[in-house]
């Protein structure tokens, strides 16, 4: 399906870190069991995208540690090409705990960590340039100015290769301010041919012209760049404008267990659709679908769909255009 470069597929970069999840609900310091695994934005769209049966690369930095030697070996055992620099320093690290109910606490150590050097020299030459399409999200230009850096460059040479540029906002408040990410969020949408947002983070973009609903920002959204913007809207399901056309899914109906992944899911659901050049209807039918998954399995990356499993959820939602 795809060369050896990845010709004609998805091409994504960030930083994928280990996952530290304290099994039951309560304070963390009483926890007495964890699962380890992967997480992080970028690598959670490689996996649904090519569990989908996407071509699909993913480029970053991890440390020379078990964990570093962990996340390529899941990324690549998912059908991912890797370009990994393996970097002197420490792989990053997320802890997750449920202290209530639904609520959920992730906290990051990733402050110098390999990923946070990912630089513009770390992209091999041609990678982008013959992508089908090229995914990015604003957490990686908040991680370090030379990560800022990669970010842009390649969605430069991806624009000037005439290679589609996604990108989802996935704004962190504990990594930037909203004023400092503002500015570099808004670029980065203006670069965009597809953007995908939740309702906030449109606010956040938009600034002064950021007040309404869903279906009043994805209009605003759209104008700053994008040809396709999505609005994610959590268990509202999402609206969209693509190609001047404006769309409604609703949700599904799942139980939800973990929601952390599940926007990412939902973009993996969306790419993976566009690059089989399927219809704007349908990508996203696949990536509520995608979603729905994602949410109803503990894990940032577990839950996503393959292609044989999509039908049991997505046979009866109506499109409202």
């Amino acid at each position: 399906m795809t060369a050896p470069d990845g010709t004609g597929g998805l091409v994504t970069l960030g930083e994928t870190m280990g996952l530290v999840a304290a099994a039951e609900t309560g304070p963390l310091e009483f926890a007495r069991a964890f699962g380890y695994g992967i997480g992080g934005a970028e690598s959670n769209v490689a996996i649904g995208a090519a569990r989908l049966g996407a071509p699909v690369t993913w480029i970053g930095r991890v440390g020379s540690d078990a964990t570093g030697d962990m996340i390529e070996r899941r990324l690549r055992a998912e059908g991912v090409r890797t370009v990994v620099v393996r970097d002197p320093g420490f792989t990053g690290l997320m802890v997750k705990h449920r202290r209530f109910g639904s609520t959920l606490s992730v906290d990051y150590h990733r402050a110098g960590s390999a990923g946070s050097r990912l630089s513009p020299d770390d992209l091999p030459a041609g990678c982008v340039e013959t992508a089908g399409v090229l995914h990015v999200t604003g957490i990686t230009p908040a991680l370090s100015r030379s990560a800022h850096d990669a970010v842009f460059h390649a969605v430069e040479r991806a624009r000037a290769a005439g290679v589609p540029v996604s990108v989802d906002v996935n704004y962190r408040r504990k990594l930037w301010s909203p004023d400092e990410a503002r500015p570099v969020l808004r670029r980065l949408v203006a670069l965009a041919d597809a953007v995908f947002a939740g309702v906030e983070e449109a606010r956040l973009v938009l600034g002064p012209d950021g007040a309404g609903t869903a279906a009043e920002l994805v209009g605003p959204l759209s104008e700053l760049g994008p040809a396709q913007a999505v609005i994610k809207d959590g268990a509202r399901g999402c609206t969209a404008r693509i190609d001047g056309t404006g769309y409604r899914l609703a949700a599904l109906p799942v139980t939800a267990v973990d929601p952390v992944g599940a926007g990412d899911a939902f973009v993996a659901g969306y790419l993976a659709e566009l690059l089989a050049g399927e219809c704007a209807e349908q990508r996203l039918r696949t990536a509520i679908a995608a979603g729905a998954y994602a949410v109803s399995v503990p894990g940032d990356c577990e839950g996503l769909p393959r292609r044989t499993e999509l039908a049991a959820l997505t046979g009866a939602e109506d499109v409202v255009r």
